[in-house]
């Protein structure tokens, strides 16, 4: 039987950070596999998991729970069947709905192969002072599927973001675990927690994203060209990413300036710069940079925003900080 866990939350909240914090401390005798689903048509997080010892999946472009969950459905078969990992971790979209991903999961079919442990949700609780984001019905639903919340970055609170959780814990938290993170450093131990017994979850909204046919594999390069970008919009944001190939190498200290202050929500990247492989994390003004040892074969970088930017200017802006 794979035990499968899904992690979710809202934009910014911490997943992949926590997902690298799990990856880290995996049993050694234990074979994980992880299926990752982004807003953007880029694909960042394949490129910030990848040789961190599990199989990876990708699904970008929007939320894998559209189409009657057939991107799910296949990468999920192929994960069960080409590597039957005694773990599978499913991170939706920050803008992602819990309810039809349980749903197939706790479907017959599945029944024989796998066992769905606890679901555990990602909370900034500074988001809850954004309306933008308290409104939006994947992020409450999200914390209404949850089996255990993790309050995540601790070490960015004040008295007022700690005074808004206990109000949140108070009207909602019921009879779940809440756990306090920083850098989304949990006790793996938690993915072995059960499931708690099924919640009402509400539908999800009807919502939609680009035309490209969801599924398909992260963008790539054709021909000879240099850089793509793509586009995409939905659920009330939208998204700008750009790829650029190997050879291309960005100004480091002009690339992270660039990434600070993007006038948007959020900023996630991998470039390759004069200094080395840098990835970058941004959340409003959260800012988190790391070097990385391995050299994926190509950058990407993607921006989302709760309205589209003027992404053309900042394309002109990322353009001209490339050395060659």
């Amino acid at each position: 039987m794979t035990r499968v866990n899904l992690i979710t939350g809202f934009l910014g909240s911490g997943k992949t950070t926590t997902l690298l914090h799990l990856l880290a401390h995996k049993p050694a005798n234990e074979k994980w596999a992880i299926l990752v689903n982004e807003f953007g048509e880029i694909g960042i997080d394949g490129a910030l998991l990848a040789d961190r010892g599990a199989t990876l999946k990708e699904i970008p472009g929007g939320c894998m729970c559209c189409v009657n969950g057939l991107p799910l459905q296949v990468g999920l078969n192929m994960l069960l069947k080409q590597t039957q990992p005694d773990r599978l971790i499913i991170e939706p979209t920050g803008l992602g709905h819990p309810k039809q991903l349980l749903n197939m999961l706790r479907a017959a079919v599945y029944q024989p192969w796998i066992r769905v442990d606890a679901t555990l949700t990602l909370l900034d609780p500074r988001q809850l002072a954004d309306t933008r984001v308290t409104e939006n019905e994947n992020f409450r639903d999200q914390l209404i599927a949850a089996d255990i919340i993790i309050a995540n970055k601790s070490d960015k609170w004040d008295a007022e973001d700690r005074q808004r959780l206990a109000s949140w814990q108070q009207q909602h938290l019921g009879d779940r675990q809440l756990v306090e993170a920083s850098w989304g450093n949990i006790d793996p131990a938690l993915l072995s927690q059960p499931a708690l017994a099924d919640r009402a979850v509400p539908d999800a909204a009807h919502h939609h994203h680009s035309s490209r046919p969801q599924g398909l594999a992260a963008l790539k390069l054709e021909g000879e060209a240099r850089w793509r970008r793509a586009l995409n919009e939905g659920q009330g944001y939208a998204s700008c990413g750009w790829i650029f190939d190997g050879d291309t190498v960005f100004d480091t200290i002009p690339a992270l300036e660039w990434a600070r202050l993007a006038p948007v929500d959020r900023v996630k990247g991998v470039l390759r710069t004069a200094d080395g492989l840098v990835s970058i994390n941004r959340q409003g003004e959260d800012l988190f940079i790391e070097t990385r040892p391995v050299t994926p074969p190509d950058s990407r970088i993607e921006l989302i925003h709760h309205q589209a930017a003027d992404w053309n200017a900042l394309q002109t802006a990322l353009l001209k900080i490339r050395l060659n």
